[in-house]
């Protein structure tokens, strides 16, 4: 293949881009070079109008036009516009001098903004774009993508908790017959366990500098001795969208801001998938028992050589995605709040790869829905299990023993069912012989696996 062949799906080299490219169809204006290089667009347009308003002498606050016109650029800033500036990159070496030099670019034919050109980018060091970027990019692709689309999945998770509240389901601790649950509540576990995860993620502040080269306002300070930079620069990144960056002001920082809440971010999410892992994991064992079908689609092929087969591929798509987004998400938690001395560029290529590690996520969260969606409840499975099960009723009756202070209660359950196939009929018969109350032998003999689910359904409809 040539090397000027178009990039396209087909001969894309991550399969986020070539494979999936419509599944992620939401993340990439946000999290691709082109949104990096919008993002960059907008914190130096908003630091420029900001510096307008400061009350300079030598930069008078900008005509309402002329602000039009800057917001205009970074509201509808376009692919060709970020392949302008790559353009220039390839004079300057440089990707953000070409943000910029593009900027300028705009200010032709245009005295109010050509008279105030030098003070774009005035006093800033790269990563003062950079760092506002990114936590823009962060903040864009969690509200708009991530939370939405993990959401979806709890949604689903919930309404699936309720509708199979009261089915009763044999529980398999070590892999053995254990007390009975319902569905509902195996579902509700999980969804009680993603809505804790949910807000760790959501509730991550995002913050950034501009504090110049080592986090001191040297530049800044230079040119105006006696102006509160420090309350300008925060006042940039608090006051909201579009005219501040709607960000949290961090006060320290060395060349780069620290990471650490980057870091925060992308354990939240990482431990979100670990969660999703877990269950999909789970269900695939429930596909497997047969405790649940899947919906057939029609010309779906699940083996070439074994037409019976139905595989919860969808689940085993999720299970693997969410590795593969945990393992880049573990490496960008733990690398980036390390910086050599006030700076080194590890952080900088690393970065470019969030996009990727939330794209895998992403992707394993639609896959969990469409898998989701496709579950039909085997209730002929679920019973059969729990019918060929009556060893679990072994607690309940040993429990009520020892209320009424029958010796030994452990150890008879134990000698009528431990390793044995038990009947119903062999512990009715221990029922019958038991020195209680009549009327809990006739609630214990009453008893059914599928019946013995505690506040299982209770629990189930809570979440």
């Amino acid at each position: 293949m040539s090397s000027s062949t178009t990039l396209s799906t087909i001969n894309a080299l991550s399969p986020l881009d070539g494979r999936y490219a419509q599944k992620l169809a939401a993340l990439r204006p946000l999290m691709s070079e082109q949104g990096y290089m919008h993002r960059r667009v907008q914190v130096e347009i908003a630091w420029f109008i900001a510096l307008s308003d400061a009350g300079f002498a030598e930069f008078k606050p900008l005509s309402p036009g002329a602000r039009t016109y800057l917001l205009g650029l970074v509201k509808n800033f376009s692919e060709a516009d970020a392949l302008a500036i790559k353009d220039i990159e390839k004079t300057t070496n440089h990707d953000v001098k070409a943000v910029e030099y593009w900027i300028k670019s705009k200010f032709e034919a245009r005295p109010e903004l050509q008279g105030a050109g030098e003070f774009v980018h005035f006093a800033c060091t790269s990563e003062d774009i950079n760092n506002t970027s990114h936590a823009l990019q962060l903040k864009s692709s969690r509200e708009l993508v991530l939370l939405p689309a993990l959401d979806k999945v709890i949604a689903q998770m919930r309404e699936m908790a309720h509708a199979f509240a009261a089915e009763p389901m044999l529980s398999r601790t070590h892999g053995q017959t254990a007390s009975p649950t319902t569905v509902g509540k195996e579902i509700a576990n999980v969804v009680v366990r993603l809505v804790h995860a949910r807000e760790k993620i959501a509730g991550v502040k995002l913050m950034a500098k501009m504090n110049g080269a080592v986090g001191n306002y040297n530049a800044h300070l230079s040119a105006w001795p006696d102006f509160d930079w420090e309350a300008f620069s925060r006042k940039v990144i608090e006051t909201p969208e579009p005219l501040g960056l709607g960000l949290t002001f961090q006060p320290y920082s060395i060349q780069i801001e620290p990471h650490d809440y980057m870091a925060e971010v992308f354990d939240a999410v990482a431990r979100t998938n670990t969660i999703l892992i877990d269950w999909s994991r789970d269900v695939w064992g429930y596909v497997s028992v047969g405790y649940f079908k899947q919906r057939l689609k029609a010309g779906e092929i699940g083996s070439s050589t074994m037409p019976h087969k139905v595989n919860p591929i969808d689940f085993e798509n999720a299970e693997g995605n969410l590795g593969l987004a945990n393992a880049l998400l573990k490496h960008l938690s733990e690398k980036l709040p390390i910086s050599r001395w006030q700076r080194d560029l590890t952080d900088s290529t690393v970065l470019r790869n969030m996009g990727v590690a939330l794209g895998y996520a992403v992707l394993a969260y639609n896959s969990l829905g469409v898998g989701l969606g496709k579950l039909e409840l085997n209730r002929e499975a679920l019973q059969d299990d729990l019918n060929a099960s009556w060893e679990v009723l072994a607690e309940p009756i040993q429990t009520v023993m020892r209320r009424y202070g029958v010796q030994g209660a452990y150890e008879k359950l134990k000698e009528v069912t431990r390793g044995k196939t038990v009947k119903a009929e062999d512990l009715h018969a221990l029922i019958r012989s038991l020195e209680i109350p009549e009327a809990e032998k006739t609630r214990l003999l009453a008893m059914t696996p599928a019946s013995y689910v505690g506040m299982a359904a209770e629990l189930a409809k809570r979440v």
